[in-house]
Order: structure tokens, then C-alpha cells, then sequence
């Protein structure tokens, strides 16, 4: 089922290449966000004050580390986890320049995470009556080949 005109071993090893690449930029982000987290508790740890926009910011750190998740599970990310961020960013943004900021720009700012707010049920709403084929892609998929050929290798050896 190679539908690449290119040849097929080049297409493997690239593909390969590429899958690797993604683990370690996957483990790089992951390594990031732990350390922004660390960093994040440290900076309540020494202030002795937990501020909302250090709650809203640790929910920013959770999608993305639930992104990742997602992302090794299932190889791909399904479009609300950024629409998730944003909707968390702007809340920030908001909670932490109230005092500086316009009331227009904070009512545009709020119906923009309304808009976003709302494009997510539309995606949910979507999706439950619309159902994504289940398939597998990128890291995902290369972890799955992996175990089905670790799991031929076992039941092909003699006993």
C-alpha cells in the first residue's frame, strides 16, 4: 500500500528519521513544561501566595502536557487542546491586566473566548455525530508496529 513514488527502503529510513526526530522533540517538550511547572511552584513557594493567574497558568501546562499524551497515544491531537490553551491564555491575559487594560479591549478579549468556547462544542457536537475513523499516526503508529513485530518475533521462535 506505498503509495509514494519514491523508493520503498528511502521511504522507510526517512520515515524513521522522522519518527525519532519527533520523540525527542516530544520528550524535549515534555522535559519543558515539567521544568516551567517546577518553576511555577517554586515562584508560589517563595511568594507564599497562590495568585489565579498562577492557577490558570498551571491548567496551560497540563493541556500541554495532556497534548502530548494524546499526541503518543494516538498519534495526533485533536484540535480542541489548542483551543483549550487559548481559551486559558486569554483568561491570563485578562486576569492579569485588569487594571491596565482597556474595557473595550477586555470585552473583545472576552468574546474572543466565547468564539472559542463556542467552536469547541461545535467540534464536539461534530465529532459525537460525525465519528474521525479510528486510525493511528506518527509516534503512535511506529510504537504499535513495533509491538506487533516484537509480538510475531515471540510467537515465530522455536520452543
Amino acid at each position: 500500500m506505498n503509495s509514494s513514488p519514491l523508493p520503498k527502503r528511502f521511504t522507510q529510513t526517512f520515515l524513521k528519521v522522522y519518527h525519532t526526530i519527533e520523540a525527542v522533540l516530544l520528550v524535549a517538550i515534555t522535559l519543558a513544561t515539567l521544568v516551567a511547572i517546577f518553576q511555577e511552584f517554586h515562584h508560589v513557594f517563595v511568594n507564599k501566595a497562590v495568585l489565579l493567574t498562577d492557577i490558570l497558568l498551571m491548567f496551560i501546562y497540563l493541556e500541554v502536557l495532556s497534548m502530548v499524551h494524546q499526541f503518543v497515544a494516538h498519534g495526533k491531537i485533536p484540535v480542541r487542546y489548542p483551543i483549550y490553551i487559548a481559551i486559558m491564555a486569554i483568561a491570563r491575559y485578562i486576569t492579569l491586566g485588569m487594571k491596565e487594560l482597556d474595557g473595550v479591549f477586555v470585552v473583545w478579549l472576552s468574546l474572543a473566548a466565547l468564539i472559542l468556547a463556542l467552536a469547541t462544542l461545535v467540534i464536539r457536537f461534530g465529532h459525537h455525530y460525525w465519528p474521525y475513523k479510528n486510525s493511528m499516526l506518527g509516534f503512535a503508529a511506529l510504537l504499535e508496529e513495533t509491538k506487533k513485530e516484537k509480538a510475531q518475533d515471540e510467537t515465530s521462535k522455536p520452543e
